[in-house]
C-alpha cells in the first residue's frame, strides 16, 4: 500500500465510524440494546441467533459493523508501522485509535452486561451512557488526527501555545460535556417517549428529564466559547486551513441549534436523534482539525514569523537614502 492509498484508506475509516456510531445511537433509539439479552459477545447465549426478532437483528447488525471497524483500524494499525517511521503522528494516531476502539467495545459490552439498557433507569446507567460517548469522541479524534496527519498535517504542539491553546482546551471540554449531557438527554428521551414511561414514576427519570433546559443553555456557552477560540486561532495562528475549517465549524453549529430546536418541537423522533448525532459529531470532528491546523507549529515560531514580515513591509515602506 503507497501513502497516498492509506490516507484515502484513513480517511475512508474515519467516516465509516460515522456509521458505526449513528447505527449505535439507533440501536438505543428504538430501545433494541437488549435484543440480545445480557449476553456478549453472543447473542441469547448463541453465536448465531435462532428465529431472531427485530430487536435482536438490530442488536446483532450493530455488532457486526463495530466487528468491521474493529478489522479496518487493525489495517489501519498495521499500514501505519508499515510506511512510516518510529515517532511519526501517524503511527501514534493509529495507536490511539485502537486502544480507544477497545476501550468503546468494553463499555459496549458493559452496557449488555450489567443491563443498562432498553428500561433500565439508573444513575449508573446515565453515567455509563455519558462516558461512552466522551470516549467515543475520543474515538474519532484519533481516527481523524490519523488521517489528517497522513495527509501531510504537522504534529499538534499544545506547550506554549499560550492563550490559543487554552482557548481550544477550555473548547474542547466544553464540547466533551456538551456531548455528554446530549447523550444522557436522549436516553431520557428513548424512556419517555419511546418506552412510554412517565417521569414521575422515576427520581432518576424526573431529574434527566429535567436536564432538558439546561442543554440549549450548554450549547449556547460552549457556542461562544467555539466563536472565541476560532477568533484566537484565526488571530494569533493565521493560515489557510485556520480559516477553512472555521468557516466549516460555524456552519454545522448553527446547523446544530437549528436541529436541536427542531428536535424539541417535533419530540425527538428517531430520524431527527440520528441526525442530530451526526452533526454533533461532525462539530467535533471540525474542531479537531481546527485545532490541528491552529496548533501545527509552535506561537513563538508564529510570533517571530510575525516579526519578520512586519520588519519587512517597514523597510519596503522607508525609502532609501
Amino acid at each position: 500500500m503507497s501513502i497516498k492509498r492509506f490516507t484515502w484508506y484513513a480517511w475512508a475509516v474515519a467516516a465509516y465510524s460515522l456509521v458505526v456510531i449513528v447505527w449505535g445511537a439507533f440501536v438505543r433509539a428504538s430501545g433494541s440494546g437488549a435484543g440480545c439479552g445480557n449476553h456478549w459477545p453472543l447473542c441469547n447465549g448463541e453465536l448465531l441467533p435462532q428465529a431472531p426478532q427485530i430487536a435482536t437483528l438490530i442488536e446483532v447488525s450493530h455488532r457486526a459493523t463495530t466487528g468491521i471497524l474493529l478489522l479496518a483500524v487493525v489495517g489501519l494499525l498495521i499500514g501505519a508501522f508499515r510506511l512510516y517511521p518510529s515517532g511519526h503522528p501517524v503511527r501514534q494516531g493509529a495507536v490511539w485509535s485502537m486502544v480507544f476502539l477497545l476501550m468503546e467495545a468494553a463499555l459496549g459490552a458493559g452496557l449488555v452486561l450489567f443491563e443498562y439498557v432498553a428500561n433500565n433507569i439508573s444513575v449508573a446507567r446515565a453515567w455509563w451512557v455519558g462516558t461512552h460517548l466522551i470516549n467515543t469522541f475520543f474515538l474519532m479524534a484519533a481516527l481523524t488526527l490519523t488521517a489528517w496527519w497522513a495527509s501531510g498535517g504537522k504534529r499538534v504542539q499544545w506547550r506554549g501555545q499560550g492563550l490559543v491553546g487554552l482557548t481550544l482546551g477550555l473548547t474542547a471540554i466544553g464540547l466533551l460535556l456538551l456531548g455528554a449531557s446530549g447523550a444522557v438527554i436522549a436516553m431520557g428521551d428513548t424512556l419517555v417517549l419511546g418506552a412510554g414511561i412517565a417521569p414521575e414514576s422515576s427520581p432518576v427519570l424526573a431529574q434527566i428529564i429535567g436536564l432538558r433546559i439546561y442543554h440549549p443553555l450548554l450549547a449556547f456557552g460552549v457556542g461562544g466559547l467555539l466563536a472565541l477560540s476560532a477568533w484566537v486561532a484565526n488571530r494569533w495562528q493565521p493560515g489557510v486551513n485556520t480559516q477553512k475549517f472555521t468557516r466549516w465549524l460555524g456552519i454545522v453549529f448553527i446547523a446544530q441549534l437549528l436541529l436541536g430546536a427542531l428536535n424539541v418541537a417535533l419530540k425527538a423522533p428517531i430520524w431527527l436523534q440520528l441526525l442530530h448525532l451526526l452533526n454533533a459529531d461532525l462539530i467535533w470532528i471540525t474542531f479537531v482539525l481546527l485545532t490541528a491546523a491552529a496548533l501545527a507549529q509552535s506561537a513563538k515560531s508564529v510570533t517571530q514569523d510575525q516579526m519578520n514580515r512586519s520588519e519587512l513591509s517597514l523597510s519596503k515602506a522607508i525609502p532609501n537614502k
